[in-house]
């Protein structure tokens, strides 16, 4: 079980860091943008929160099925699929839990309005100067929500790792995967043990994000 754990863990991390850094500037552009193609591209990173996962977690695997044309430049590596492997994981998760990391970023650019980089571009700041000095840190709430939600969705995904990790011990046999497995074997009081744990972390999550919300408004005020 400790295995197990660790591997959920770490899928999760690898997944909050990937997201923080492909959802930034995807929510910088989204939030300062114009265009009636801005809300397509949002649209197509909120699809995940409206498709079933067992559909995306199919059109991952077929993505990175040793047939997929995608597969292609990393066969020619040596790489033959990435279905059912630790890195398949990370990839299906990243697109699974994108919209739990980009919105909260996007709220929270948008809501800093323009003017606080005007103000620095006026005093010589260039782009990216004024971003990491100026944007980055008005929207550490938002970065905050994105990091849990993103680590703590990967943790409790199912539908998507079955379909494209398949349990693998060792290898893609996440803790969502062991609960699956635990109630097919009736084995119901390490069932009740892992559901409970994981009903306390989600308990928690949600508190916390409640209260750090709170939190924020009244600084905010």
């Amino acid at each position: 079980m400790l295995d197990i754990v660790w591997l959920t863990l770490k899928l999760a991390a690898t997944t909050t860091v990937a997201l923080l850094i492909i959802a930034t500037p995807l929510a910088w552009w989204l939030a300062r943008s114009r265009g009636w193609w801005v809300e397509a591209v949002a649209a197509v990173v909120a699809l995940p929160i409206v498709l079933p996962p067992t559909v995306l977690g199919f059109y991952l695997l077929l993505a990175m099925g040793p047939d997929s044309p995608l597969m292609a430049p990393l066969q020619a590596l040596g790489v033959r699929t990435l279905a059912f492997t630790f890195e398949g994981l990370v990839i299906g998760s990243i697109v699974y839990s994108l919209p739990f990391a980009v919105q909260p970023l996007r709220n929270a650019f948008e809501a800093m309005g323009p003017r606080p980089m005007e103000a620095a571009a006026t005093l010589g700041a260039g782009p990216f100067d004024a971003f990491f000095s100026v944007a980055a840190p008005l929207a550490r709430p938002g970065f905050v929500v994105a990091a849990v939600l993103a680590f703590a969705h990967t943790l409790g995904e199912f539908g998507v790792v079955l379909m494209i990790g398949g349990g693998v011990p060792g290898e893609t046999e996440v803790l969502s995967i062991e609960m699956f497995r635990l109630v097919e074997a009736l084995e119901w009081e390490k069932a009740h043990l892992l559901a409970g744990g994981l009903v306390i972390f989600a308990f928690v999550t949600v508190l916390g994000l409640l209260v750090f919300d709170r939190r924020t408004r009244r600084v905010g005020r």
